[in-house]
């Protein structure tokens, strides 16, 4: 191996294999397609083999390339965790954070705290991406994970951030024409508005009650994978559905919403998720210490 390959070829090849794109790494790094295709072919003469697959419409990497990848991410991260490690005592955290959540809570709760936290360290790089699945945090290349509700992997290392919780409610305008459920078992003979976030069962809501956790199979007439067009729905009238008090809070004190069924509810606690190897990096407890802070001043007025 060529002791001369530079670090930022291994970023790169590291960028594509996620993206599986040489164009789309070279738009959000300002360069042109030639040059981040000619950074890779550096890389792969230096190897002394081919890193990828590539078609006019397709790049995927090949076993050589997968083999490598392992290797280049953990020799990235060796190198960050060293930087890490060197600044440790500094005030101001810098370097790249690639940050991972899901679709309504990352844009209507985590991007204004994270506008706030760039503001606050403008040396710090954010890249925030929303997916509505679980998230192989190590195997896709984040450093963290903001989750709601969920498990979290033996592997990696949790941080309770804030107090949050689902709650069942619909629109006065439904309630009016199809009436107010009384027992959880109502829920069966309602219309239901369902998404399916992460790794949530579809059609399938897990509440606590009175009587612990009780499930219950509900009709789905109408489902989204994404919740902020299901609480749309809701407000609509459409049906009743499930979702956190940080995103229907405001809905229900405007008298949008109504809470149904509130001896019931789900926890969907936010946490902070992330690798073992990241535990002493500045940036990434900067980061966290913010958005702590961040999550406890702004819970949603009388439901933190």
């Amino acid at each position: 191996m060529d002791n001369r390959l530079l670090l930022k070829d291994m970023r790169l090849f590291s960028m594509v294999a996620r993206a599986a794109s040489f164009a789309a790494v070279a738009r959000k790094e300002g360069m042109s397609p030639a040059f981040v295709s000619k950074r890779i072919a550096v890389l792969e003469q230096a190897l002394k083999i081919r890193l990828f697959h590539r078609t006019t419409r397709s790049v995927s990497l090949t076993q050589d390339g997968e083999a490598t990848l392992r290797h280049v991410q953990k020799i990235l991260a060796d190198v960050d965790q060293m930087s890490d490690s060197m600044a440790h005592d500094q005030a101001v955290p810098s370097g790249l954070l690639r940050i991972s959540s899901s679709a309504g809570f990352g844009r209507n709760q985590l991007a204004p705290a994270l506008s706030e936290l760039a503001r606050l360290y403008p040396l710090l790089h954010l890249q925030l991406e929303l997916l509505d699945r679980p998230v192989d945090l190590i195997g896709e290349g984040f450093d963290l994970d903001i989750r709601v509700g969920g498990s979290h992997e033996p592997s990696l290392i949790a941080l309770h951030l804030a107090r949050n919780y689902r709650v069942l409610c619909a629109s006065p305008d439904y309630l009016a024409k199809h009436g107010t459920p009384q027992r959880l078992e109502d829920l069966a003979h309602h219309r239901c508005i369902v998404t399916r976030e992460r790794d949530q069962s579809f059609g399938l809501w897990r509440l606590s009650g009175p009587n612990g956790i009780e499930t219950i199979k509900v009709p789905t007439p109408l489902s989204s994978n994404n919740g902020e067009i299901v609480h749309q729905w809701g407000v609509e009238g459409h049906g009743i559905f499930l979702r956190a008090i940080w995103d229907v809070g405001a809905d229900l004190r405007k008298g949008l919403l109504i809470r149904l069924l509130p001896d019931y509810s789900q926890d969907a606690d936010v946490a902070a998720i992330y690798p073992h190897r990241l535990e002493q990096s500045n940036r990434l407890r900067a980061c966290v210490r913010f958005l702590k802070s961040w999550f406890a001043s702004h819970a949603p007025d009388g439901y933190g």
